[in-house]
């Protein structure tokens, strides 16, 4: 494995750890806290975290105010609904159903990005799918869980979007602005729900999960420019075993036998990969075969057209 998709994997990996405290942060929230409310400051708290480091590293600016506008819109609008998601379903299952984002992530990377996707990439994210079937399992699916698959769908586009931003641009600059440019579409919203539940307790929790969020976020900036998304986006599911961990210490959340079965398709799979890639390569029959696929592969690729 090359040496930048090691240092990719590690980073995403400490990244979804901090993931994982923003979500249980959020159960901290009090009883009478509203979703947007809290969302518009925990932006506006960002920013006011951010602008120090930003002044220090001699105010970086961007050529490309249109990707940061996009990225920061959807991803309001993707926060928002998996605070909802946050507030209203057990943590696992808050997960279970937000690690569908590598799997949207590979596939949109294939689609829009042309990367290429290996066969063990294609079939980790396969079992990783069956996995999140599993644990969801039909009777838990609601508005909440629908909630939280949208804003899967969100992180995947963002995660992709930041191929359109430069390794040149400072990773502080790209988290000012995705919070920054959010906070009119945020006060738009939170203005029509009502300003209710401010609080300090929630100007609390407020500043501890943006401080979470925003050291996950500095991870995968770090993460997503050293390596192309298909070859690290697997590692997104190892902070479910993060999840689980945390709901049973925290909040006496366990996972039954089937979601464990579950649990072990979405995260065996990825660790498993690159002792699969290195037997691949040493098996002169094996690598033959999979030659043969990749290139069925990019020739369908390349008989599409551009999106």
């Amino acid at each position: 494995m090359q040496r930048p998709v090691v240092i990719g994997l590690i980073l995403l990996i400490v990244g979804n750890l901090f993931s994982a405290f923003y979500d249980v942060s959020i159960k901290w929230l009090p009883e009478d806290a509203n979703a947007a409310t809290f969302l518009l400051v925990r932006q506006i708290t960002s920013v006011l975290m951010l602008t120090p480091i930003w002044l220090y590293s001699q105010r970086p600016q961007t050529e490309h105010i249109s990707v940061h506008l996009w990225r920061a819109n959807i991803g309001s609008v993707g926060a928002l609904f998996l605070i909802i998601g946050l507030m209203a379903l057990p943590l696992a299952t808050v997960s279970s159903l937000f690690y569908s984002a590598p799997l949207m992530i590979i596939l949109m990377g294939y689609w829009f990005l042309k990367e290429r996707i290996t066969t063990g990439q294609v079939i980790c994210t396969l079992l990783g799918f069956v996995g999140i079937l599993i644990i969801l399992r039909p009777s838990e699916m609601n508005w909440f869980g629908l909630a939280v698959l949208f804003s899967a769908f969100t992180f995947a586009v963002n995660q992709l979007t930041l191929k359109k931003v430069p390794n040149t641009e400072h990773p502080v600059l790209t988290l000012m602005l995705y919070n920054l440019l959010g906070i009119p579409a945020t006060l738009v919203i939170a203005a029509f729900q009502g300003l209710e539940g401010l609080s300090w307790e929630l100007l609390a929790v407020a500043l501890l999960s943006n401080a979470f969020l925003l050291i996950y976020h500095w991870f995968c900036v770090l993460a997503y420019r050293r390596a192309q998304a298909s070859d690290i986006a697997i590692a997104e599911y190892t902070g479910l075993l993060f999840i689980v961990f945390l709901g049973w210490l925290l909040f006496d959340e366990w996972l039954d036998s089937l979601s464990w079965l579950g649990a072990a398709l979405i995260v065996l799979p990825s660790l498993f990969l690159p002792w699969i890639g290195i037997w691949v390569a040493k098996s002169p029959k094996v690598m033959d075969n999979l030659q043969v696929k990749s290139l069925g592969i990019d020739a369908a690729v390349e008989s599409e057209p551009k999106p």
